[in-house]
Order: C-alpha cells, then structure tokens, then sequence
C-alpha cells in the first residue's frame, strides 16, 4: 500500500532494487488487463487486473507504470492478489526520464516459476480528476461533468488482451470518443456503450507501453462527459485539534474546515425564491448543497457548530451511546449540518466542528511500559470529498514525556513543540502532521503514547493553588494601601 505523495525508497535500497528491476522488465508478460473506471466528482475510483505469466523461474517483482498527468491525480495505490485480502509490498520505483514514467514495483507473495500465473488487482483513487462541463450554470441546470485519460493502459510487458470499461453514476452519458485506425490490434468495434457502461476493446497483441515512443506515435486521448446527480465537493483545508485531558477524563475534537463546491460556476445571481421553491417541491439541482450528513464517533457530547457569524441552530445530532474500547468500529453519532445558506457551484463555506467524548473510549493504559495509549481519529470524512490540505494536532497533558507516535499514513510533514496555554507551567507537547489529498480510503488512527509522571499530575492543581494565592496575596496588598491624596 502506497500513498503516492508521501513515499520514496532510499537511495541505498534503491540502488539494491535497480538491477532486480531492470531484470524483472524480461520477467512477465500480460496475458490480459481488465481497468474499470467508476466515474464520480471529485473522487474516481480505478481497478486494474493485470493477468501475468512469469517468462522464467523465480520471477517475483512485477512492475506497473503510471504517466505523469494519471500520476499527479493517484492519491491512493494498494495491489493485492484477486480474491484475497493480503494486501501486497509495493515500493516506489522512482521516475525515468527516458521513458517519462513513474514505476512502482510490486512484490508478489511468492516466487512463479516458468509460465506460472497469477492475477494482480491494482486499486487506485484519483482527486481532481474530473471538471464541470459546461463550466457555468444556471440555478436551475442540471450539472455534467467530464473525464479525460489515455486508451491505452501503460505497461513495461506486452499484452495479449486489453480492455478499459467506464462506468457512470447516470445512464445519461453525453458523449464518449470514438476511435479509428485501430486495426493493427485485430479489433472491429473499438468502443460498445450499454446502458452506463462504456468499453473500449479488446485490443489485441498489444505492445510494452510504458515507453516515450509508443505515447507519442500509437496512444489515443479519450474523454467521457456524463450527468453527475450530486455536488462536487472538496474540503481546500482542514485542521483538526485534539486535546487530551487526563483531569477532565476527556478527549475534546475540534475542525476547522474550508469547504469549496467544484461543481459549475453559478451563472447569474442567486433568487432565495428559487431555491425555496426547489426545496418544498425536494427538486434542487444536483450542483447546490443545502446540508451535509456526518459520521461521528459515538459517546460523543456537548457538540458545537458555528461559522464567521456565528452559532448554526439548524443542526441536528443523533448521539449514539458510548462503547469503550470501540476501535474505529460498531455505531456511530449522526449530525446533520444545514449551513446558513446553499452552497451553489463555485462557492465557498468555512464553519468550526466540536465535541468532547470520555477519554476512556480511546485510551489505555500499559502497565508493563507505564505508558498512556491514546488514539485519535485521523479525519471525520465528507462523503464523496477531497481533503486538498490537512494539519492534524495532538496536544498532549502538561508534562507528557517519552513522546511517541504511530500515523495510519506517512504525513508529508511531521513535527512536535510546545503548546503553552492558560494555567500552564512548562506547556504541554504537541504533535503536528500535515497531509495532502486525503480520501476515505486515508480515514485511519493516529496512536500516541507517552508518559506522565506523578509529578506532572500535580503541576495543575499546584499552578491553580499559586493563582489563587498570588490574588489573595494582591488583594490583601491593595486592602492596605492608602492610595488617598490628603489624609483627613
């Protein structure tokens, strides 16, 4: 499983991997790849089945390739193999600027001996791989989107047989390439349409891809333009603060999330009228978000929602009763967000989420080590949304040490200070992870351990036992000034 924007292999373990790789191009062939593509905003979903058959004994590194513009917008990359949930090793191979290809090499669980078999399913998600077609909208337009790729799917093996589906969310599909020329791979109908699926093959006898040469001489740019019943929605920044509480027994989560809607441009002013009218008859345009439906964890309380202006009351929480020792698993709380206006194509909305939940639902203790284990959800996820940026806080109990921390995800950058706040002595640590293109397939736990002296434990009171003292101290000290101009 990679994240392709936080993984590189050192250069000494690259180095190691360059001659098994450079041998592993004579180690395969493909007997077929199968890609299905299902179509959506912001978010595209993609599965590659590679059938290989291995060209000499032992042949275990197999390698797949990924151009630049299908690069730039995979945010997600795991392999395994079909009908099993192991998912398989797999390492960034680096970028060859002789043929402008990005390759990853993919370990497979055992060595295949000569024309042995096996079957690679490579999964995929792409951000920002779609965009409004048309780019402006009225209130009341429906809302099209279009998809842009290459036909042929890039490979350092030939291929027997190659086919590549499309399948939109709509049965309405405005247009789709069509293709000629083609003969070369013994093919009669380039492309077939039923119903929401598009395919295009089965191409024959199709050559190693994964070079300069056949991108610019035999690959051919195809685009799909659909109907997409649902706003495109992306979160351009998100920041999540949890502080843990060893006094209070609690675990208080706090976001900070940018919301934009990707979806057409609104062409002309908004009419209220409109849109009243829309939402008695429950007809709205599939580009206009009038609320938001989340996840929460359960046994959460004291939940809070507001924007720029100010407190939202048009929300509702369904809170589920609390699980200690839940995981990330079992029920769930549901809020319904109903922002202050509807978030038309093009728009933007910036509001704050909150709750508090019992610190026990997350966090144990080892007796063996003395250490405090606490975990925190990574991000609460907007259904069918990017996360563009994120920075994940942590801020630990005052005195915490022996700081220590396990992310589901490398982060792109990673550091830990100090948080100084009020009643503080010496502040309290705090760990600080940045990502970028998050999905749901990202959604994961964050586990912090540490520990906290005895004497930590006393720093609070001890602190609030000073304040108090230093005020009784003032206010006895200004009881006996005379700060009278005359004396009577």
């Amino acid at each position: 499983m990679v994240r392709l924007w936080g993984c590189r292999l050192p250069l000494l373990l690259l180095g190691t991997l360059l001659p098994a790789i450079v041998l592993a191009d004579h180690s395969f062939e493909n007997t077929a790849i199968v890609r299905t593509v299902e179509l959506g905003g912001s978010l595209v979903q993609v599965t590659t089945t590679y059938a290989v058959k291995a060209l000499e004994d032992g042949a275990q590194l197999y390698r797949i390739a990924l151009g630049e513009r299908e690069h730039q917008r995979t945010s997600w990359l795991e392999a395994k193999i079909k009908g099993q949930s192991a998912i398989l090793a797999l390492e960034d191979a680096g970028y060859e600027p002789e043929s402008g290809m990005h390759f990853y090499s993919i370990e497979l669980p055992k060595p295949l001996n000569l024309n042995a078999t096996t079957n690679i399913v490579v999964e995929t998600v792409e951000t920002h791989a779609t965009y409004p077609w048309p780019r402006e909208a009225s209130q009341q337009d429906p809302q099209s989107l279009k998809y842009e790729s290459d036909l042929f799917i890039l490979s350092p093996y030939k291929t027997s047989v190659e086919r590549i589906k499309f399948r939109s969310p709509s049965p309405v599909i405005h247009s789709y390439t069509t293709l000629e020329g083609l003969d070369e791979y013994n093919v009669e109908i380039p492309v077939t349409k039923s119903g929401a699926t598009i395919t295009y093959g089965p191409y024959n006898n199709v050559p190693a891809s994964a070079t300069k040469d056949f991108v610019s001489h035999k690959q051919y740019p195809i685009a799909v333009h659909y109907s997409y019943d649902g706003p495109v929605l992306e979160v351009t920044k998100l920041t999540r603060a949890a502080e843990i509480s060893h006094w209070g027994a609690n675990l208080n989560i706090e976001d900070n999330i940018h919301l934009h809607n990707a979806g057409p441009t609104l062409k002309g002013h908004f009419s209220r009228l409109e849109h009243q009218a829309a939402n008695f008859y429950g007809r709205n345009p599939p580009h206009v978000l009038p609320g938001l439906t989340l996840h929460l964890p359960s046994g959460i309380h004291s939940a809070y929602y507001y924007d720029l202006v100010g407190n939202v009351s048009t929300s509702r929480l369904r809170e589920a009763p609390s699980l200690p020792n839940r995981g990330q698993g079992g029920s769930y709380s549901v809020l319904e967000l109903r922002p202050r206006y509807p978030i038309m194509g093009g728009w933007n909305y910036s509001f704050t989420l909150g709750w508090d939940s019992p610190l026990e639902d997350y966090a144990g203790y080892d007796k063996a080590t003395g250490k405090y284990v606490v975990g925190i959800p990574l991000m609460t996820f907007i259904p069918g949304a990017v996360v563009d940026e994120a920075e994940i806080k942590v801020v630990l109990p005052e005195g915490a040490i022996g700081v220590d921390y396990i992310p589901p995800l490398s982060p792109v950058e990673s550091e830990v200070h100090t948080h100084v706040t009020y009643l503080d002595t010496v502040g309290r640590p705090v760990i600080v992870l940045r990502y970028k293109h998050l999905t749901h397939k990202h959604a994961g736990t964050i586990y912090v351990t540490y520990e906290v002296p005895f004497s930590a434990h006393l720093k609070k009171p001890l602190a609030v036992a000073i304040a108090f003292m230093s005020l009784f101290v003032l206010g006895f000290a200004v009881k006996r000034m005379d700060i009278r101009i005359q004396k009577k």
